[in-house]
């Protein structure tokens, strides 16, 4: 089928230095598997080639490039990363008037692929594209999935072989922390300057100069990140390479939502030390834009006062995660202007939800009904809570809002995937329609609201590559 992409480039048009030009690695056997018909109209993309997002075909327009970045892997930097399975075909302006890149994962080998194949299965692309449209769904900011398409082209892992399969990633842009660290530990000065008046044009048009920019950055971030800790959901590979200057979710590869809630929980099987726990994410998002700060400092001709004022930005960062942290949680119990005087009553309900093994999603979206109790093992606990709870005359209706009834549980992901690798789409269809109305979901989904029995616990999550 015919198909236009009104492609609009301007990374492009950036230095050569920032990547290497070059087209996506053809396949055998393109078959589209999934098509998100709503994000391509809201993209301006008329029809759909299977071709087209499985890299056989470039389209006319586009200007297919991998990116370079490093970054901090687990706290270690890494000189040079960039896009080792990924090719950036260009960008287009959706209808909101908002530039979109339009890139494909799993697409073959680049120069940054380090030894890798550059291409991906089908586990992790189903994977990502049911979770980043349900956290748009859910109103968090994040990267979103156009297309998944299967290959003829089987892919080799630790498993065997395995069935390839290449995504379409849409975001506001792929630039990440890792983008600047790169120019600023190489010394290239230059080019660190003309990166930093692209994103502040293309993100934070608000900022002023690169401390605004830095200082817009750790807004987005501390939002986003509260939004993840009130769904439950745990990123497993907060690297400075996947923390983006637009402030959406990126790479989801090991992540995972709860299911009992945990401060300390771990899925990532990459994740030995904790690192990046449900409950690090706030202390992470800190140390990531501690990072951008070091690498934006190299603009600045009077470097002492460029720290003090960059380290005055950061450790700000702390107080707007709280801020944004009590205003979420707090709508999730009904207080649409909770005050830090709120706060013990909704560390105390995650006290005693962590100590009973209460289901996180289920446990929030019960409050203010008559099973709210059955959540809990210690019944008594809960009605001492409640009563104080009640005395805050909680508003129910804002709670509908911010409660949802539905996430994409590990066990259902993983039971979707294995559907899919034995060629039938069905659960991923009937997954993926019923996260999209996770505050409104209908009777006949309940069944995807239950949490895993014993023997459907899914313990790790992996990255796929």
């Amino acid at each position: 089928m015919s198909m236009h992409i009104p492609f609009d480039n301007s990374y492009a048009t950036l230095p050569d230095g920032f990547f290497t030009r070059l087209d996506p690695t053809p396949v055998k056997g393109a078959r589209m598997l999934a098509w998100n018909t709503d994000l391509a109209q809201q993209l301006g993309i008329d029809g759909q080639d299977a071709n087209v997002f499985a890299g056989n075909t470039v389209p006319d327009g586009a200007a297919p490039l991998a990116q370079l970045y490093a970054g901090h892997q687990f706290g270690n930097y890494n000189p040079q990363l960039g896009d080792g399975r990924a090719i950036l075909l260009g960008e287009v302006i959706d209808q909101d008037g908002t530039r979109r890149d339009i890139q494909l994962k799993g697409s073959g080998p680049t120069p940054y692929s380090r030894m890798g194949d550059g291409r991906a299965w089908l586990g992790p692309v189903l994977r990502e594209y049911v979770v980043s449209e349900a956290m748009h769904a859910l109103g968090i900011p994040t990267t979103r999935a156009l297309a998944a398409v299967a290959t003829d082209e089987p892919v080799y892992r630790e498993q065997g072989a395995l069935p390839g399969a290449v995504l379409t990633r849409i975001a506001a842009s792929h630039l990440r922390v890792g983008t600047f660290q790169i120019f600023a530990h190489r010394g290239e000065i230059d080019a660190l300057r003309t990166l930093t008046d692209y994103a502040i044009a293309r993100h934070h048009p608000q900022a002023d100069g690169p401390l605004g920019l830095l200082s817009a950055v750790c807004v987005a971030q501390a939002e986003l990140v509260a939004a993840w800790m009130s769904v439950g959901f745990i990123h497993g590979v907060m690297n400075t390479d996947n923390c983006t200057i637009s402030g959406e979710t990126i790479d989801y590869g090991p992540c995972a939502f709860m299911d009992a809630y945990h401060e300390g929980r771990v899925f990532s099987s990459i994740d030995q030390m904790g690192r990046y726990a449900f409950g690090n994410q706030p202390r992470i998002a800190v140390w990531n834009m501690a990072q951008l700060a070091t690498a934006l400092i190299q603009l600045f001709d009077d470097k002492e006062r460029a720290v003090e004022e960059a380290t005055a930005i950061v450790h700000a960062m702390p107080g707007q995660l709280q801020t944004a942290w009590l205003r979420r949680f707090g709508a999730k119990i009904g207080l649409a202007e909770a005050t830090p005087e709120d706060q013990p009553l909704i560390e105390d309900l995650l006290a005693m939800m962590q100590a009973q093994s209460a289901d996180f999603t289920n446990g929030f979206a019960a409050l203010g009904t008559e099973t709210a109790r059955d959540q809990f093992t210690d019944r008594a606990a809960f009605d001492a809570w409640e009563v104080r709870w009640k005395a805050r005359l909680p508003d129910t209706a804002l709670m509908a809002r911010t409660n949802p009834q539905i996430i994409p549980r590990n066990h259902r992901i993983e039971a979707m995937i294995d559907a899919a690798v034995a060629g039938d789409m069905a659960p991923f269809t009937r997954l993926m329609d019923a996260l999209a109305a996770p505050y409104n979901l209908p009777d006949t989904y309940d069944d995807l609201r239950r949490p895993p029995t014993e023997d459907e616990i899914v313990p790790a999550t992996f990255c796929g590559t």
